[in-house]
């Protein structure tokens, strides 16, 4: 577990093992962590439902708006071996319980 009090100290953390780690700037607050891989540097890891969030409270967009500009410009953006990846997080309903049920 990498240690870090805010997100521009853990992207300090991530350079320090891939300098060539990439993240869309815009979607700072969608990201949950890291990848890492046999045979590859960590890359940035982002919340997929978070950017598209990002996407509709800060731009104005639709659900689907915001599905089409992250497929398109996002996901569908190459920039070499340091491109993040971006998760899609399963909810169970063990994730959705509390502690009072």
């Amino acid at each position: 577990m990498i240690e870090a009090k805010n997100v521009d100290a853990f992207l300090e953390c991530v350079s320090e093992f891939n300098s060539e780690a990439l993240y869309p700037t815009d979607l700072k607050e969608a990201i949950i962590g890291i990848v890492e891989r046999f045979g590859m540097e960590p890359i940035v890891l982002l919340d997929k439902d978070k950017c598209l969030e990002i996407y509709m409270k800060r731009d104005g967009m639709t659900y689907d708006e915001a599905l089409e500009f992250f497929d398109f410009n996002v996901i569908g953006s190459w920039m070499g071996e340091g491109t993040p990846a971006f998760a899609t997080l399963i909810k169970t309903d063990e994730s959705h319980q509390t502690s009072e049920e």
